[in-house]
């Protein structure tokens, strides 16, 4: 696998009555990403089922919500990172990505690294930077807040990944750009492209506003544009499907003869800690 085409829903709350009328939006979108290999969700953006039961009660659509990604994955033959949601083991929660394949075949990683809020909600850490290999590519889930954490991307570069999928709520614009600035950072510090999902608007409980602007980033370098963003949402309150396409080879080129070869130029021998 050489290039792959990727698309990046902004999903937006807006009042459901039922898990019927989430699942038809939600194949609208897909369907908007025809052509593409990878379709991804935000974090959490189950949680506009909050329209018509109690935020408590998010997780007992669990079969329902692998039932949908699953069908439409194979239907359409694409992956789709079904950004995140609530599911509860042995009487703990976790924030957890989903990855559905097209032969029925389910990728799961637990949020490592929590915000303060999601610690007082009830929320456990997960404990595992996993990735998922498809045609030879290396891939991973870096969700929100993980992506605030150099260590967190490191640990992917390091082991081989060449794409970060960010599924992202982040509540108010200082939020948002505090996650948007750490995606650039890390596709430019490990020479890898990322792609950051955002769920925005006004939730149906007393959160504030979701707010972000889906993007498609690469590192800072020529042939890409100057500012690494590959594609981008102009607003920050619509719901819409943006796509780019990542050519990997020239992303292994770079790595080796670019500009600027941060992957390979690290000096951990005179980091002092």
């Amino acid at each position: 696998m050489e290039k792959i085409k990727v698309s990046a829903v902004q999903f937006a709350f807006k009042p459901i009555s039922s898990f019927e009328e989430f699942a038809s939006n939600v194949e609208n979108l897909v369907n908007q990403a025809k052509g593409s290999d990878f379709v991804i969700f935000p974090e959490a953006f189950t949680m506009e089922l909050q329209y018509f039961v109690e935020i408590n009660q998010i997780h007992e659509f669990e079969d329902k919500y692998i039932d949908l990604f699953k069908q439409l994955s194979e239907k359409t033959g694409q992956y789709i990172v079904a950004g995140s949601h609530t599911v509860k083991r042995n009487e703990k929660f976790y924030n957890i990505g989903h990855v559905f394949y097209p032969n029925g075949q389910i990728f799961k990683h637990k949020k490592t690294h929590l915000m303060p809020a999601e610690v007082k909600m009830g929320f456990t850490h997960g404990t595992e930077f996993k990735i998922f290999e498809i045609d030879g590519v290396k891939f991973a889930l870096g969700i929100c807040y993980e992506m605030e954490f150099p260590e967190v991307a490191r640990t992917y570069a390091l082991k081989g990944v060449e794409v970060i999928f960010t599924p992202s709520y982040t509540l108010g614009e200082h939020g948002f750009w505090r996650v948007r600035h750490s995606c650039q950072a890390r596709a430019l510090e490990n020479q890898i492209f990322v792609i950051h999902s955002c769920l925005v608007g006004t939730p149906p409980i007393d959160f504030m506003a979701g707010w972000g602007r889906t993007s498609i980033l690469s590192p800072c370098e020529p042939p890409w544009t100057p500012n690494g963003v590959i594609a981008e949402v102009s607003s920050a309150f619509k719901e819409c499907v943006i796509t780019g396409e990542l050519d990997l080879k020239l992303l292994r080129k770079k790595r080796k003869r670019g500009v600027a070869t941060t992957l390979k130029d690290r000096r951990p021998e005179i980091y002092d800690f």
